[in-house]
């Protein structure tokens, strides 16, 4: 007969679990050398314990059914369609092309790619009712799953302005498209700015919801579900409870509106984090960020390459990229289980901490006139810029460490003459409505330092 070995063992709570741990300290004082608070006020302790969990909040992610996506800039058609057939090949499951301008032949692209259960995401760089209707269009004759990713305040919050339309204004313009469209889903939320420029976890989570809750109350008719671009970085329990943390938020404000579509999820690791010389550490930064979103129950990831800072787009770096997830999904399996961060203490407790408190932030953000006013008045952005900063001095001091830049660093590697791209913040003088929040890297400082001096 089998037996459980457990039953062997009398249980333990969690107070003598601290009393060992109190022992084995010597005297030294419990929360001073073993807990640690994050920058979202959060206090990490070294034992999580059954005794202590209270779930308030349960999620579910569909983990094993993540897609490997791949990033396409829409310049030459031909060429677009030649890439996206050899990354299909290749082992990509999913393609998102950037489009920058109407002018593209859209179905030209469609119609020449084997769109077997492929998922489609286009990032349109501007709001066309004639374009966005050509590729309904398509959907609903091919029966292909498409998201436009429309994101009018993502656009105004990144580049100061909104989309120029010839419409009244932008959410006009998705409420005749909502009304004219029934295949495909319109409206996303790019929060990936938000972790880009610095923000801390509880803001973006606040900010995303916030920008959600505005399309809610603006757009009259939501029928496809929404989708949430999101950037993670390395402080992997956190990242996975951070991505639990923004279904739940969403199911809680989508609830209010009778909308009953689960939110879509497309992840990719941040730029924050990365690095310009020991560049292949990148590598090691995307892998456990890929880990990160896979185990937070990504619907999508498209990873980084590790050379994107500095080169073109190039087959090589897309290779490396791609196969990280492939060897993540067929040789470490982690395709294998829907909610894999179940029953760990510590990570539900992130989960449920981190939705609370955003939570808290999203109440008193609408309690103040709205995300879009906070916005408009530069206030969602002076916050992002106190946390970007008080990171940065973290960076600048030591305490938080990029290996191969503020610690380890290789005095011997050369990269002026291997810049392809100007991998530092772009200045682009003029006239907007708001200040644009700024995506910025931790090393650039000292990148550009270093680059001076070779």
């Amino acid at each position: 007969m089998a037996t459980t070995l457990f039953d062997d063992f009398d249980p333990i709570s969690s107070k003598q679990w601290k009393q060992k741990i109190q022992f084995e300290l010597k005297g030294a004082d419990y929360n001073e050398n073993l807990v640690w608070n994050s920058p979202e006020d959060i206090q990490v302790k070294p034992i999580y314990h059954k005794d202590e969990f209270d779930k308030k909040y349960s999620v579910t992610t569909n983990a094993s059914k993540f897609k490997i996506c791949q990033n396409i800039f829409v310049y030459d058609v031909d060429k677009s369609i030649e890439r996206a057939k050899d990354t299909l090949s290749r082992g990509a499951e999913s393609l998102r092309f950037s489009i920058d301008n109407e002018s593209i032949d859209v179905i030209n692209l469609l119609e020449n790619l084997p769109l077997d259960d492929i998922t489609i995401y286009f990032n349109l760089n501007f709001i066309s009712i004639d374009f966005v209707k050509k590729i309904e269009t398509f959907a609903k004759k091919n029966k292909t799953i498409i998201f436009c990713n429309l994101d009018p305040i993502g656009q105004l919050a990144k580049d100061g302005n909104w989309f120029s339309t010839k419409e009244k204004n932008n959410f006009e313009t998705l409420n005749i498209l909502s009304k004219q469209t029934k295949s495909i889903s319109l409206i996303s939320i790019s929060a990936t700015l938000y972790q880009n420029a610095g923000a801390n976890m509880v803001q973006q989570l606040a900010y995303s919801i916030g920008q959600a809750n505005e399309y809610f109350n603006r757009i009259k008719s939501i029928n496809k579900p929404i989708v949430f671009e999101v950037a993670v970085g390395t402080n992997y329990f956190f990242e996975i409870a951070k991505l639990r943390a923004l279904r739940i938020l969403f199911n809680l404000v989508a609830k209010e509106y009778n909308h009953n579509l689960e939110c879509n999820i497309i992840v990719s690791p941040t730029k924050r984090n990365k690095t310009l010389y020991d560049y292949n550490i990148n590598m090691l930064r995307t892998t456990t960020e890929c880990m990160s979103a896979i185990l937070g129950g990504a619907d999508a990831i498209a990873n980084s390459p590790y050379d994107a800072l500095y080169h073109k787009d190039n087959e090589f770096g897309d290779r490396i990229a791609r196969n990280q997830l492939l060897i993540l999904k067929n040789e470490s399996y982690f395709d294998k289980v829907n909610n894999p961060a179940d029953g760990s203490y510590y990570i539900e407790s992130l989960t449920n901490q981190l939705a609370e408190k955003a939570l808290v932030l999203f109440k008193e953000i609408e309690s103040n006139g709205s995300f879009l006013k906070q916005l408009n008045d530069g206030i969602i952005k002076r916050k992002i810029q106190e946390s970007a900063e008080a990171e940065q001095n973290l960076f600048d001091s030591g305490k938080e460490i990029l290996l191969g830049t503020n610690k380890h660093p290789n005095k011997q590697d050369r990269m002026k003459h291997d810049l392809e791209l100007f991998p530092f913040v772009k200045k682009n003088p003029r006239k907007t409505l708001i200040t644009p929040i700024i995506e910025k890297r931790l090393a650039e400082k000292i990148e550009q330092e270093r680059l001076n001096l070779e």
